[in-house]
């Protein structure tokens, strides 16, 4: 099965046992607009109740990027800020509960809700030279939520994490295999081969003992949040995250001015 509508959307590929995903929007560098999260949503649960799925791959249309973060235009018009994050949470939980063993395939950038993503999957193979990191602190001065922040935590460790939200740092590739967060490195021309190999290792083995390992872990994870409702609000209501929009959209730095 395939389904390939028009970009800024996600294509769809199902072959034997294993699904694609593709966030298919190259001309921004798949920056995800709200459509497409709601279209991964719908993917990933559709895809949940199909038992004959072992694996799914994840991947950016292109070379730039697995996925560049959000659409900046759709934050113009956003009148419950904070409520979007809460939005988001969800579509993300239904990635990282995916019954199935994930695999992202990341070359270029992964920032922003493109690292998110990326960490909601199981395995991640990119490129030597791709970069990963969550600059708000430099572009739009908005922040995570609890959960998000809980998550990617978990993956990369707390020090890395300050790296990324509090300098606003882009991290390489090489540093973050060291790290363990990338399962492996490969260059661009061999990138989709490994992530086939993986796929087929994984969609050998135990499904339901797969399930339960990840979907346990992701339940760990997840418990015993804090409320940040508090921090959210006033980070999405403040001066600073309006300017941080309006720059980012006239192209110009951002002047930040701590209300």
């Amino acid at each position: 099965m395939t389904l390939r509508p028009t970009p800024p959307c996600l294509d769809l590929d199902i072959h034997d046992k294993i699904a694609r995903v593709t966030f298919n929007n190259p001309s921004a560098r798949n920056a995800l607009t709200w459509p497409m999260y709601e279209e991964l949503k719908q993917i990933c649960d559709s895809l949940a109740k199909n038992s004959d799925i072992r694996v799914v791959i994840f991947r950016g249309a292109g070379d730039k990027a697995f996925v560049s973060g959000s659409d900046i235009q759709q934050f113009v018009d956003l009148k419950e800020n904070e409520a979007y994050e809460v939005a988001v949470d969800h579509i993300f939980a239904s990635l990282q509960q995916l019954p199935m063993p994930t695999i992202a395939i990341i070359e270029g950038l992964a920032v922003g809700s493109g690292l998110l993503m990326a960490t909601a999957c199981d395995f991640r193979i990119s490129t030597p030279e791709a970069r990963f990191g969550i600059p708000v602190a430099k572009t739009l001065g908005n922040c995570l939520s609890p959960s998000n922040l809980s998550w990617i935590a978990a993956h990369l460790g707390v020090p890395t994490v300050k790296k990324m939200l509090l300098t606003a740092e882009l991290i390489k590739a090489p540093e973050l295999l060291e790290a363990g967060y990338l399962y492996q490195l490969a260059e661009a021309s061999e990138i989709d081969a490994a992530a086939n190999t993986l796929a087929e290792n994984l969609s050998t083995l135990a499904p339901i003992t797969q399930k339960a390992s990840k979907l346990t872990l992701a339940r760990l994870l997840q418990s015993n949040l804090p409320d940040c409702t508090d921090l959210m609000r006033e980070t999405y209501n403040s001066k600073d995250f309006r300017e941080g929009v309006n720059a980012f959209l006239e192209g110009r730095p951002p002047k930040w001015i701590g209300k």
